[in-house]
């Protein structure tokens, strides 16, 4: 016997009692987007590696250790995509859509990082983001943070979630930070932990963001960024946070909020929740606004954000949000008879042309008990009972399988005014 073929760790099948949630998630995120006319955008998996080399930074996790990478026939080197945004710039780079141009966007698929696997982190996972492009005023940052707040009203979860903010503030300014922090880091050198000792000369900020309590003490002395900032991100944060108050969107200033990526400037942000456990972030972005350039564009503004689908079901799930995910099924087609059984698939298929109902067939025999158990097992609704006289007398039976109202036998003519009222009352 051949041995059994399992999945690729970290890289999990969605199964059919899954797929409700995850199609419920994805409608609304697609529903959200089309209020505020953002259009979507796909770009492919495999990209090339030095995409993501100019991007996310040479130095960081993600491309020092988690990058799936490889070499192709010719010999050229090539990633699985681990997150978005690059290359959503390099589309707009290479298709002409972002100079002197103004870009409302959104995508959403797997991306994929070899990490631990832990519960919401694979190794593919699923992201949904949006990417603005041409627009450079604080509106555009307060309109794609209110985006990601209506995301939180319409899951029913706006009360588990926090947004934090920061400014990064210009490259110039930041790196005149840097030189600040890391001459206090070397100074304390003794108290850091290895982790720390490594980011200190490669990537700085990354250290505010550690997880080691005794590094975040010390750092509780460290030089602020927000005293560092130039006097022109200053202005946009204070902006960004006036119109944030004024939309009614509660925040906190996180002044070690850096972000994991080299290419973030000014306007940072995260929603972070503790429902999972420990503090987590669910939605991360900000401003970007030299990586078209980097990319090979010329200069234009960006701001955007991503979020992840599987900690976000996860999440639904956790809180128990799940019960305006709907059936596979709202209707169930018996046939009782013999003779019933082509009138009962006309029957299904007439109502698929005069509804938008989804309609199941029973398929493969058996008596009533049996049939209604199948429909029981797909969440249907409604039971359509069809036998002889049905068939005879051009009628249906119709059967409440919630107990909301009385079995009730109704003319053929009649039966889709009847469910839509059922369904849509």
């Amino acid at each position: 016997m051949a041995k059994t073929i399992q999945a690729i760790r970290g890289m999990n099948d969605c199964l059919p009692e899954q797929t409700g949630i995850w199609q419920y998630v994805e409608d609304i995120l697609r529903t959200t987007v089309a209020q505020y006319g953002y259009q979507e955008i796909r770009m492919p998996i495999v990209e090339s590696t030095e995409l993501f080399k100019r991007s996310i930074g040479e130095v960081t996790d993600i491309v020092e250790k988690e990058m799936y990478t490889f070499a192709d026939r010719n010999g050229d080197s090539l990633t699985l995509r681990p997150e978005g945004t690059a290359s959503a710039v390099r589309a707009g780079n290479q298709h002409g859509l972002i100079y002197n141009q103004q870009q409302r966007l959104w995508y959403m698929g797997p991306m994929f990082r070899h990490e631990r696997p832990q519960k919401g982190r694979y190794r593919q996972f699923h992201q949904f983001g949006v990417e603005t492009y041409g627009l450079a005023g604080p509106d555009i940052d307060a309109e794609v943070i209110s985006l990601s707040a209506r995301l939180w009203k319409a899951f029913g979860i706006s009360e588990h979630v926090t947004l934090e903010v920061n400014s990064l503030g210009s490259n110039a300014a930041r790196a005149d930070y840097k030189t600040k922090l890391i001459a206090f880091l070397i100074e304390h050198e003794a108290q850091l932990d290895e982790d720390s000792k490594r980011r200190m000369h490669t990537n700085p900020l990354r250290v505010l963001d550690s997880k080691n309590q005794d590094v975040q003490a010390l750092l509780e002395n460290a030089p602020k960024l927000q005293d560092h900032l130039d006097p022109e991100s200053a202005k946009h944060f204070a902006q960004l946070c006036e119109r944030l108050d004024h939309l009614g969107i509660s925040y906190r200033v996180n002044p070690k909020l850096v972000r994991g990526l080299d290419y973030y400037n000014a306007t940072v942000f995260e929603w972070v929740t503790d429902t999972l456990g420990a503090q987590g972030t669910i939605c991360a972005g900000g401003r970007y606004d030299g990586l078209v350039e980097q990319l090979g564009g010329k200069t234009a503004p960006a701001v955007g954000f991503a979020l992840g689908l599987e900690r976000l079901v996860l999440m639904l799930t956790e809180l128990s949000l799940t019960d305006a995910v709907p059936a596979p099924v709202d209707v169930y087609i018996t046939a009782l008879s013999e003779d019933a059984l082509l009138y009962a698939q006309t029957t299904a298929e007439r109502l698929r042309d005069e509804t938008r109902l989804r309609v199941q067939m029973h398929c493969g025999g058996g008596n009533m008990k049996k049939q209604l158990k199948r429909a029981d097992t797909a969440q249907a609704k409604v039971a359509l009972l069809i036998g002889t006289d049905e068939v005879q007398q051009q009628q249906v039976t119709v059967k409440y399988l919630g107990g909301e109202a009385e079995q009730v036998t109704v003319a053929l003519s009649a039966l889709s005014t009847v469910l839509n009222t059922f369904f849509n009352p």
